[in-house]
């Protein structure tokens, strides 16, 4: 069963949220402040947060900063109308969703539904996302040191080339589309230009593959998508 953290201040809007997903068979626990919400994050696993910006003791842009050096799990923020800044910088902080005060409960929790079987079917399994080094061929991703090697010499990738490569190397059976990708790697956010996740790609290849006109360690789908190499 999906677990969720709720962080809001307002007792009614806490108790709102806790029932509905409820009674969507979605287990919630609650805090009130910020204090309450980190030591709730330090003990319980969860897969998905609900954060109210606005809150005492310890802010939701902070409880966002630290959950963010520890912890990739879906946030969707709560921020009050016309709080246009509050978004932008909670989307910046590393938050994936937002929801405006007044806000209905259905939208929320369709929300919160989609985002927990994004974040379910991204995520590697527990074998693989305890490995710390993974590896195709000759090239090995290091996660404790954010380091990519081929043949023993370190490649200088981009953020997102690396974050690509990482998702393939996390999930190699699988085939993702450019939505799949959209969706995964720019955290929902629309993209301009609809090359955008080609673009990554070959230059992703251009850096890891030994031919990059014939690649073998991140291929092509024909119709499809992209998906990792059978070395």
């Amino acid at each position: 069963m999906a677990r969720v953290l709720i962080i809001e201040d307002d007792v009614e809007i806490n108790q709102l949220i806790h029932i509905y997903l409820g009674k969507e068979g979605i287990e919630s626990e609650r805090a009130f402040d910020g204090q309450q919400a980190m030591i709730c994050l330090d003990k319980g696993n969860y897969d998905l947060v609900i954060l109210d910006l606005m809150l005492p003791v310890i802010d939701g842009f902070e409880v966002l900063r630290r959950l963010r050096e520890r912890n990739k799990i879906p946030v969707l923020i709560l921020t009050a109308k016309g709080e246009e800044t509050d978004k932008i910088i909670g989307l910046g902080c590393g938050a994936d969703d937002y929801v405006t005060k007044p806000f209905s409960v259905f939208e929320l929790i369709a929300r919160v539904k989609a985002h927990l079987r994004r974040n379910d079917y991204y995520k590697p399994s527990q074998d693989v996302e305890n490995i710390s080094c993974l590896q195709i061929g000759d090239l090995i991703l290091d996660r404790e040191q954010c380091l990519v090697t081929k043949k023993g010499v370190a490649l200088s990738l981009t953020a997102k080339e690396y974050q690509l490569l990482e998702l393939f190397l996390s999930h190699p059976r699988k085939v993702f589309t450019k939505e799949n990708l959209y969706l995964n790697i720019w955290n929902d956010q629309i993209i301009e230009g609809d090359n955008t996740v080609m673009v990554h790609i070959s230059r992703l290849r251009s850096k890891i593959e030994d031919v990059p006109e014939q690649p073998t360690i991140i291929v092509t789908v024909r119709g499809i998508g992209y998906k990792l190499g059978d070395l």
